[in-house]
């Protein structure tokens, strides 16, 4: 399609998103999701047109009027659950698949390492973890180190340590984006090293039933703070017809709202951990029922329920 006819066919709509001003949370996402359409396409055709630094400023303008903190606004914190974030992960949905990608092929690393280098796993784990669990696995109780201390204590320091590593490598993107791409190597890494062990010592399956009861939302989360961090370097590495700062700057914004949206997700992972996880009698079937409740929540509530969101407001528009 020639440009004048793409300008022709949308330049009424386009005033009139301009023009008519609304507070309402579903119509600005109709409207913010209809005008990024545009956006994509005005960029694959005509990258370097006026037509495209038109509608990369009325994006900017419609996603500072959705992200904008409107106190006499009802229900907001329930609109950013259910619309905001939602949207987000689905706007960047490659960044969290490249994440993600990048912790698996981590892991495999790990695993593999650990299977043709005796000394990975102490390399990676610590020997003082490594004689520690060796101790437990002796007496009968291999995760007996979900046990030794109350449960409020091990949440709370479970919790702490993993907002501060989910802040830490959200932060690190700023670094071009290298600092999310390095922590979620290390942590696949160490995962890898860490479940390798427990299948070397005949424990596999016991483990993916104890420490994955917590460790679905734990790891998940990381993966989606991966993400974040990633698309906060993104607007430093591909600013696109912005200055590199103000690409920064939306970039920081929507990276922002990210990473602080999956920490309540990080704190339930933490509760799961300091007060189920020690539980290591339950029956399987409570084990599989918590596991798969979790990975069922993270892969509808990331992936399919944002795509749905997505076409619900694309197709009403």
């Amino acid at each position: 399609m020639r440009e004048a006819l793409f300008v022709k066919q949308n330049a009424e709509k386009w005033k009139g998103y301009e023009a008519l001003k609304t507070d309402n949370p579903d119509e600005l996402a109709q409207r913010f999701v209809d005008i990024t359409n545009d956006l994509a396409y005005a960029k694959t055709f005509y990258p370097q047109s006026k037509t495209t630094a038109y509608l990369n400023g009325l994006a900017a303008v419609l996603h500072q009027s959705i992200y904008k903190n409107k106190k006499e606004e009802k229900g907001r914190f329930f609109s950013y659950w259910k619309y905001e974030l939602p949207l987000l992960f689905f706007t960047y949905r490659r960044q969290i698949l490249y994440s993600f990608i990048f912790f698996v092929l981590a892991m495999s690393i790990g695993m593999l390492s650990a299977k043709y280098d005796d000394r990975f796993v102490r390399l990676i784990l610590g020997d003082s973890y490594v004689n520690m669990t060796n101790e437990n696995i002796a007496k009968g109780d291999p995760f007996g180190v979900y046990k030794d201390q109350s449960e409020f204590a091990m949440f709370l320091q479970i919790a702490v340590n993993n907002t501060w590593v989910s802040f830490v490598m959200f932060a690190s993107g700023a670094l071009l984006a290298i600092g999310p791409v390095f922590y979620l190597l290390r942590n696949g890494i160490m995962i890898g090293a860490f479940e390798y062990y427990f299948f070397s010592k005949g424990l596999g399956a016991q483990s993916i039933l104890v420490i994955w009861v917590h460790g679905t939302l734990e790891i998940l989360s990381i993966v989606v703070v991966g993400g974040a961090g990633l698309v906060l370097g993104h607007g430093l590495l591909f600013p696109k017809t912005y200055t590199r700062l103000q690409a920064f700057k939306n970039s920081g914004k929507d990276a922002t709202k990210i990473a602080l949206g999956i920490i309540p997700i990080i704190l339930l992972a933490a509760f799961v951990e300091g007060y189920v996880t020690r539980h290591t009698e339950m029956p399987i079937w409570l084990s599989i029922s918590i596991l798969a409740i979790s990975l069922a929540f993270m892969i509808w509530y990331v992936v399919i329920y944002p795509y749905q969101l997505n076409k619900k407001i694309a197709k009403n528009l």
